[in-house]
């Protein structure tokens, strides 16, 4: 048994414990809390960390074959141009995407991260995912705007798929994103979807010309479209309505849906949301850095807030960000939207993702019987409960 204590323990499920006390099995999972109220006395081996103990992050959103764009990519392009570079500077080195990511993994792992929503195109990663320490959720995405695609894309990802689970690694079939998927490959990933009971997770609301080649069959998407993936869009019908509006009926009410980015959503796309499906069933995905990053531009994340959505944290990949940290996206937060406390925010890193996720019952939160990881925050303001510039995550279990 290992008996842990901090200044203050955030449990992710809204309690927070000053001088609280954490007893775990030597297999980490959590065997006892004691709540001291704030009253620690000396006892034999008890460790006492200065900071604040938190359960394992959950990174709900990252791209782990990315990790060899690093540095390559200009900062605020915007997304059709980060776009357009990502399909000039994919690689047929596969040496050099492992070896890239297999790093990245270990940064996750060392920056506290104990499971992560991860997007993939193809079987690069699958290697890194079944010899790491981190529990991954893999969402295989199939891509193709071009009706014709649809079929084809749709066996491509399921046979991605098969060899993922193959070797024992969850994961389910996705869509990219509203301009990245046709209404005919929607359909088919929504019924594997119903079939399956899986996991959907889906870009959205990342660039206002998502919504304008939707509203008006026109702007940087649409051009990109046609310059870089040479498609025929004459057929192409705009819906007159957010690029979320248009495809919303493909995401099946009785799934869990990840929405990522969200920059631009609006009340009357979470008013569609509620309309048609049960926010319990759907979460709202923010990587702030990586939106600074791509489109300098911050989801209105008080707007998601007093619509009471679940909200999680992602990081994106190594492409449009500097670092695959939860505490720096929970910094970029704090600096922008101070209200927020620290007690929120851990419930966003933690709990909601694994929620998400539907690994819940033993990550997210510290509660007995869980095996959540322990994570401690050193370089805390202690009276505020805020993090500083100097917050460094120490992974401790």
């Amino acid at each position: 048994m290992r008996k842990i204590s901090a200044h203050y323990i955030f449990t992710g499920t809204g309690r927070v414990l000053e001088k609280g006390i954490i007893i775990l099995t030597d297999q980490g999972i959590v065997a006892e809390i004691i709540d001291t109220k704030g009253l620690l006395q000396e006892q034999s081996g008890l460790e006492f960390y200065s900071g604040v103990i938190t359960p394992g992050f959950v990174n709900a959103h990252c791209h782990l074959e990315l990790s060899h764009l690093k540095g390559l990519i200009p900062e605020k392009i915007g997304l059709p141009g980060f776009l357009n570079q990502i399909l000039q500077l994919r690689t047929s080195d596969e040496l050099k995407v492992v070896e890239h990511a297999r790093n990245a993994d270990a940064k996750l792992a060392a920056n506290g991260v104990v499971a992560v929503g991860d997007v993939s195109n193809s079987n690069l990663t699958h290697s890194v995912k079944y010899n790491s320490k981190i529990v991954y959720h893999t969402f295989v995405e199939a891509l193709g705007f071009s009706p014709q695609r649809a079929i084809k894309a749709f066996t491509e990802a399921a046979n991605l798929l098969n060899e993922l689970q193959s070797i024992g690694l969850a994961g389910s079939m996705t869509p990219h994103s509203p301009y990245s998927n046709s209404t005919e490959l929607f359909a088919l990933l929504s019924a594997k979807a119903i079939e399956t009971r899986s996991i959907l997770s889906m870009h959205s609301q990342e660039s206002s010309e998502e919504d304008e080649l939707f509203r008006f069959g026109s702007g940087a998407i649409y051009d990109h479209l046609i310059d870089n993936h040479h498609l025929d869009l004459t057929s192409f019908q705009p819906t007159g309505n957010s690029a979320l509006e248009s495809v919303i009926e493909f995401l099946p009410t009785g799934n869990h849906v990840l929405l990522v980015h969200n920059i631009h959503t609006t009340q009357k796309d979470l008013d569609t949301i509620k309309n048609i499906r049960s926010l319990k069933q759907t979460w709202f995905i923010v990587c702030p850095n990586s939106n600074l990053f791509i489109e300098d531009q911050l989801p209105d994340i008080e707007l998601l807030q007093n619509n009471k959505v679940q909200i999680c944290i992602g990081t994106d990949s190594l492409a449009s960000n500097h670092k695959l940290s939860i505490v720096e996206e929970l910094r970029t937060i704090q600096s922008h939207f101070p209200a927020l406390s620290f007690a929120e925010l851990v419930i966003w890193a933690t709990r909601n993702g694994a929620e998400a996720l539907s690994i819940s019952d033993w990550a997210g939160t510290i509660e007995v019987g869980k095996k959540p990881g322990i994570n401690l925050i050193t370089g805390m303001d202690l009276h505020h409960l805020r993090l500083r510039s100097n917050s460094q995550v120490k992974k401790l279990i």
